[in-house]
């Protein structure tokens, strides 16, 4: 299909690379597409980046059938601008949708529009150190109807912000929350799916946390309430004794692009990388006889970051000093190289924008 382009009558001015944060800039364009079961996809365009008017009755309003993705795209010191395995993402956004009764999209159309869109908008790419272009596909149901079924028309769109740190405190160890009170997802839900749900079931006891000064909510599983499952924005691992230990995917634990970015990477330096089960007291029990050495995070937004300090129970402990451990820092530098093309990319996780 041929993608159709609107130009803007007037561009917007653009933050400055050191005041970047966070989603809360957004670029002159954005991409859109719509399904309906008689034309199926359709009408794909470029168009100035706005407000989309929608009935009251839109069925994602009242139901939630909504998934997103989060990927990046770089600025190498040559100014070239490339993505960090854009497939893999729009892969995962299909297996979101499949599990919401959502229309399959093309995943060669979604990278071909996207990469159209960048073309377009390769100055909103920040050149700054730590700095990229943060880009958000994302599905929504847009039957206008309130009847409980599966929605029969959807739109695509994708949305890009020039962003810098996810978290204030940058590659600076932050500090994690465990709670048994509240659970985010469960296995035969829908926990595996990247989708709108999941964040908002999150949102109170993260709450909750930042009130008691940490960052972020590590979630047990909601069953029996003992096994780790990840991280708010993040997948998360553990480094005790001489294993790189991550919990297994169970179906109620997003399937991160970066979590197996992290794990080939471990691997090819042969790092004894294992995906199994882990509870919380397990690493407490690892921190009381000296073997707990690091815990990091690893997803789209932060890429790695290291973890200072856990709280659960009332008890709070602290992981190698508080400090940045050396698995991290070496994941860290070796992923973001890639990604800015100042390392060589031996696993051809990289695709240019031409």
């Amino acid at each position: 299909m041929e993608i159709t382009i609107k130009k803007v009558e007037k561009l917007k001015d653009h933050p400055e690379d050191s005041k970047l944060g966070f989603g809360t800039h957004f670029t002159d364009y954005m991409f859109n597409m719509d399904y309906n079961p008689e034309q199926g996809w359709h009408n794909p365009r470029i168009e100035p980046y706005g407000p989309m008017e929608m009935d009251p009755s839109t069925m994602v309003l009242h139901y939630g059938q909504a998934i997103f993705e989060g990927l990046k795209a770089y600025k190498t010191e040559s100014g070239d601008i490339q993505l960090f395995r854009p497939k893999d993402n729009l892969n995962r956004f299909n297996r979101s949708g499949n599990m919401l009764c959502m229309p399959e999209v093309d995943e060669e159309l979604m990278l071909s529009g996207l990469i159209e869109l960048l073309k377009l908008e390769k100055d909103w790419v920040p050149s700054a150190a730590g700095t990229s272009l943060y880009i958000r596909p994302t599905l929504i149901a847009t039957d206008p109807y309130i009847g409980l079924r599966s929605s029969n028309t959807y739109r695509f769109f994708i949305i890009l912000s020039p962003v810098g740190a996810y978290y204030p405190e940058g590659f600076d160890p932050v500090k994690i929350w465990v709670t048994r009170d509240y659970v985010r997802a469960v296995r035969g839900g829908v926990g595996t799916a990247k989708t709108a749900g999941n964040y908002a079931a999150s949102l109170y006891a993260t709450e909750l946390a930042q009130k008691d000064g940490y960052t972020q909510v590590m979630w047990l599983d909601g069953v029996e309430l003992k096994y780790i499952e990840e991280v708010g924005s993040m997948n998360i691992f553990f480094v005790i004794g001489d294993e790189l230990i991550t919990p297994e995917l169970n179906r109620s634990i997003l399937s991160g692009v970066t979590r197996d970015s992290v794990i080939q990477l471990a691997k090819s330096w042969n790092m004894n990388v294992v995906e199994r089960k882990i509870s919380i007291d397990e690493v407490y029990a690892a921190h009381a006889d000296g073997s707990l050495k690091e815990v990091f995070g690893s997803g789209t937004a932060a890429v790695i970051s290291p973890v200072g300090n856990i709280k659960f129970d009332g008890e709070e402990i602290t992981i190698g000093e508080g400090k940045v451990g050396p698995v991290a820092a070496k994941l860290f530098e070796e992923l973001m190289n890639i990604q800015y093309g100042k390392a060589d990319d031996p696993f051809n996780w990289i695709v240019p924008v031409k």
